[in-house]
């Protein structure tokens, strides 16, 4: 008997918990489009007619944390209103709450509450990815590229972004210095494979072979981040054997560096540098082994 109630309920959370003010919201939406929610008002709108946010930095959901939250707003309605903007008559676009927009989809909900605002593509690029951002079911990496996108393209300083985000900007530099990393420790990061405190600790490492190498060891050894703290200190600045040219020229480090080249790109590369110049070739035997090379580089950028 206790659950017909709440599914009759349905998407409605928000209005029971603000006694019916839900109700008088949804009517004035009717009767004067988004004017208004210009005062902090709530509009009820058809889930039809808002569209995804093309500015959206956030690129992978849990499916677990999303079937939660759906089941959630399936017997509870959908408590924090989503934040759209109005892009014509019944149109609008997600500014932030892509999470519980998807998890209201799914639990078929056709109406969810909102916020409308009044924004430009700039302001509207700066809100998503600034609220974004501040959610902890974020990696390290999209974090990285969230604060990168908003220094380009909403033309921000470190200094700007730190005082808009309330965070120091000596985390945002930290942050930033991931997207440094190679793609390998990137993408390691992303798949939790190693931790902040790892990652912060190969920033410290100037080489990015010494960067991988420690890496490899972090996997191969399960070190902890204190261990690789120790290793990255010893490793910094120094210069070892394996930088010393042998017989033929080519220095043990670069030879590491083909055989890591060679394995992702499946051709015999062959690196040769001297006095900070030099040039790297990537051989290809065939129109298709050209296309899966450039495909590789793109993917990289």
């Amino acid at each position: 008997m206790s659950q017909q109630p709440k599914k009759k309920s349905l998407g409605r959370g928000l209005s029971a918990l603000l006694d019916n003010t839900g109700e008088g919201t949804e009517t004035t939406t009717q009767s004067s489009g988004h004017s208004s929610t210009q005062h902090g008002g709530i509009s009820q709108i058809s889930i039809e007619h808002i569209e995804a946010n093309p500015f959206q930095p956030r690129t992978r959901f849990d499916e677990q944390a999303l079937n939660e939250l759906r089941e959630s707003i399936i017997h509870y309605g959908l408590i924090q209103p989503i934040t759209v903007r109005r892009v014509s008559k019944d149109k609008y676009q997600l500014i932030s709450g892509e999470r519980r927009f998807k998890a209201s989809q799914l639990a078929g909900l056709t109406e969810i509450p909102a916020y409308v605002r009044l924004a430009d593509d700039q302001a509207m690029l700066e809100m998503a990815l600034i609220e974004n951002t501040h959610r902890e079911d974020l990696d390290a990496i999209e974090i990285a590229m969230g604060y990168q996108r908003l220094i380009e393209e909403c033309s921000l300083t470190q200094e700007e972004l730190s005082g808009k985000l309330g965070k120091d900007r000596t985390t945002i530099t930290n942050y930033l210095r991931l997207l440094k990393l190679p793609p390998v420790i990137q993408l390691a990061i992303r798949e939790k494979k190693i931790t902040m405190g790892h990652a912060r600790a190969l920033i410290n490492i100037d080489n990015p072979i010494s960067q991988l190498n420690v890496f490899d060891k972090i996997l191969d050894e399960s070190l902890s981040v204190r261990d690789t703290e120790e290793k990255a200190r010893a490793t910094k600045g120094k210069v070892s054997a394996k930088h010393l040219q042998n017989g033929n020229g080519t220095s043990q480090e670069d030879k590491h560096i083909e055989q890591n080249l060679s394995g992702v790109f499946a051709s015999k590369v062959k690196v040769s540098r001297s006095g900070g110049k030099g040039k790297i070739v990537i051989p290809f035997s065939s129109d298709e082994q050209f296309r899966k090379i450039l495909a590789l580089l793109h993917a990289g950028q």
